[in-house]
């Protein structure tokens, strides 16, 4: 495919025919599985949170901006027993509103709790909503407005990514762009709505590959490859992950989080939710590798058109082997930095290891984290084969040329 394409292989580098019109008709299906998918799965009118009393709806107040502009510490008869504890860290705030029909006034809000310990300062900007009865306005805090510090990270990010990654980098942010889209748009207001979730995670995980690997790679059989390679290992991932919640025995309700959404939701299945995490979280690291594995066997091929397929396939897991060893350190530490407090938590109670394990918390990041770690490693073979299978036999690129060639580069990474 696209031999004239800027990202696809180099126009001397034969393609397996036979290969090539297997993968495209694939993709085809895929693509047409994707928009069908995405077409009946598409999420309905969202159901109505269950915070009204019962006697009547319950009008909730506007919130508005405001800015503090004093800070001091709540009396020493506002806990009327100290603990010490963080729920009753306390402070009292004068909050000059910026927004909203009291635009202008100075009030005063009560940071509890949390916010109480988060470090707000004079000059911080809020938003706060008056919770006031009868008439008697009282603002309470709604939340510290972090905006302008995530914009600056995510403008730092944007410039670092680009003067690294270049042109490629930009195409990556727009994939990027589009997969939140997706993610946004599409999957979490279907969750929401009810939607089946491990199928909703296959569709959705298959229109972000499409947006992430053509749109930073470009569009070539390379591309092609690591696609196929993505697809297969996320149904893989999909059903392993099914396979351990059932057989941990996890309810998918460990958080207060889930715990509040199954009080908001009926007929959400959280075992499925659970699984639809464990997809929704390979797609990233399976996307570095079977890219990455993909450019390996192009590469090989164009330095040895002599090579066999199976001589292709050993020496791309010689590459993919190191790949695997550096990725999965990836996978467990960034599940566990995610679930760092809960991991502490439990382990303050001092209980035995088996046991500790055994709490469905821990069961479920086990799981989670080796869920993804098995498809992360079958993505390396599946890849290299599919791969292998797709560039030219040794006798056609033998003919080609009688001196080594270099694949044009679809990937920046340096895997060694």
């Amino acid at each position: 495919m696209g031999a004239g394409h800027s990202h696809g292989p180099a126009a001397d580098l034969d393609l397996s025919r036979a290969a090539r019109l297997g993968s495209i008709g694939l993709l085809v299906a895929v693509a047409i599985a994707t928009v069908v998918g995405v077409v009946l799965l598409w999420p309905t009118a969202r159901p109505e949170l269950n915070h009204a009393p019962a006697g009547g709806a319950q009008s909730v107040a506007p919130v508005v901006k405001g800015t503090v502009t004093a800070l001091e510490a709540c009396p020493d008869n506002f806990d009327a027993e100290p603990s010490g504890s963080i729920h009753h860290a306390c402070q009292i705030a004068t909050v000059e509103l910026t927004s909203g029909p009291a635009a202008g006034q100075s009030v005063p809000v009560e940071f509890i709790g949390v916010s109480a310990v988060s470090g707000v300062v004079v000059g911080d900007p809020v938003h706060v909503t008056d919770v006031g009865e009868g008439g008697t306005p009282y603002y309470a805090l709604v939340t510290i407005d972090r905006l302008l510090p995530l914009a600056l990270f995510t403008l730092a990010f944007v410039v670092v990514v680009i003067a690294v990654a270049g042109w490629k980098g930009v195409r990556g942010l727009i994939g990027l762009g589009v997969a939140g889209a997706i993610f946004f748009g599409f999957m979490l207001p279907a969750l929401a709505t009810g939607r089946p979730a491990v199928a909703v995670a296959l569709v959705g995980g298959s229109a972000i590959m499409f947006a992430v690997l053509y749109l930073a790679h470009g569009i070539s059989m390379r591309t092609t490859s690591a696609f196929v390679g993505t697809l297969v290992s996320l149904l893989a991932t999909a059903g392993l992950g099914a396979l351990g919640v059932w057989a941990a025995r996890l309810s998918g309700l460990s958080t207060d989080e889930t715990i509040a959404l199954a009080g908001q939701s009926e007929g959400l299945s959280f075992t499925a939710l659970l699984t639809c995490s464990l997809v929704i979280a390979g797609l990233g690291v399976l996307n570095d590798t079977t890219i990455t594995q993909a450019s390996a066997v192009w590469e090989l091929r164009a330095a040895g058109p002599h090579l066999s397929r199976w001589d292709l396939f050993t020496a791309g897991m010689r590459i993919g082997r190191d790949h695997i060893a550096s990725t999965i350190y990836t996978i467990v530490f960034a599940y566990a930095g995610a679930a760092l407090s809960t991991l502490v938590l439990l382990s303050l109670y001092s209980q035995p290891l088996d046991l500790l394990l055994s709490t469905e918390p821990f069961a479920e990041e086990i799981v989670r984290t080796l869920g993804s770690g098995i498809g992360l490693v079958l993505s390396v073979p599946l890849t290299t084969g599919v791969a292998a299978l797709t560039v030219g036999s040794a006798v056609a690129a033998a003919s080609a040329s009688a001196t080594p060639r270099r694949a044009k580069p679809a990937h920046d990474h340096d895997h060694g």
